[in-house]
């Protein structure tokens, strides 16, 4: 009948259902895991620790504004959000490899565009593990709170998760396309791009043909846009934009890496071989 609420067995057959069964099977295993979870904050907090402690020893010799060691920390905090991001889907992906589960997922009626929805939740949801953490031990120990940036922050946020999860879409095709050989990539690939992508230092200093390259990169606009921020040069809706747009650009190319990954896969067979 028209208008009749689907029932709970109708929803557990959903797309929706699908995504949400392969996050918890990752939060499972998350959960009963410590050493997992302490990970996912370990390396962020060490950074942050690390990078902090050299902006206060040279802050004085260096005649640095005050702010300055706050544009360090945030620019580390904001890049391992990249990271992470980048990194907490290849990792969920990786997962399935080792326990050789692919051939059990895609038995299923899981799409292909399902199983990446729900590597996406979940790298969000390592990545907020991971940094937020780290950003409210930089408020205890540096007293700089990165929060304060306000709705700024979160325009920086959504563009560097986004440009994780595309980088990572480009891992999980290669690793698709050429098997367990590539998995390094998925720790590697990322640092490619963090020399030009202007994280500690404004893209200026940059040879003027590698600034070109660098403004392609969403990243760059970000990390340009949260230090004029923080110089006191308000909110650069053209950086923005700019990463905006580019996001764009770079999730669509991203998918449709891995959708091409993927049907080589599965029509090579290798779907159900791929695995330590």
């Amino acid at each position: 009948m028209t208008g009749t609420p689907a029932s709970p067995t109708a929803l557990r057959g959903s797309a929706g259902g699908r995504i949400t069964a392969v996050m918890l099977r990752h939060l499972y295993i998350l959960r009963g895991s410590m050493p997992r979870l302490v990970e996912l904050m370990y390396w962020p907090t060490v950074q942050m620790v690390v990078w902090g402690l050299i902006t206060e020893s040279l802050a004085p010799a260096m005649n640095w504004q005050a702010q300055a060691a706050g544009v360090l920390i945030s620019a580390v905090l904001l890049w391992d959000l990249l990271f992470r991001a980048q990194l907490g889907m290849s990792i969920s992906f990786l997962e399935e490899m080792w326990s050789r589960n692919l051939g059990h997922l895609f038995v299923s009626p899981l799409r292909p565009w399902e199983w990446v929805a729900s590597l996406m939740a979940m790298s969000l949801i390592r990545t907020l593990a991971g940094v937020v953490p780290a950003a409210l031990l930089a408020i205890l120990l540096y007293h700089w709170n990165i929060f304060s940036l306000g709705l700024p922050l979160l325009a920086f946020f959504v563009n560097l998760i986004v440009t994780g999860w595309a980088v990572a879409l480009v891992v999980l095709a290669l690793i698709l396309r050429y098997g367990m050989g590539a998995e390094g990539l998925a720790w590697a690939i990322v640092f490619a791009i963090s020399p030009i992508s202007a994280i500690y230092y404004p893209v200026s200093v940059l040879p003027f043909w590698l600034q070109w390259v660098a403004l392609t990169l969403p990243p760059a606009h970000v990390f340009e846009g949260m230090r004029g921020l923080l110089h006191g040069q308000g909110f650069d809706t053209g950086h923005f934009l700019a990463a905006a747009g580019l996001n764009v650009i770079w999730l669509a190319l991203g998918c449709a890496a891995f959708l091409r990954g993927f049907r080589t896969a599965r029509n090579r067979g290798s779907l159900l071989q791929q695995g330590e």
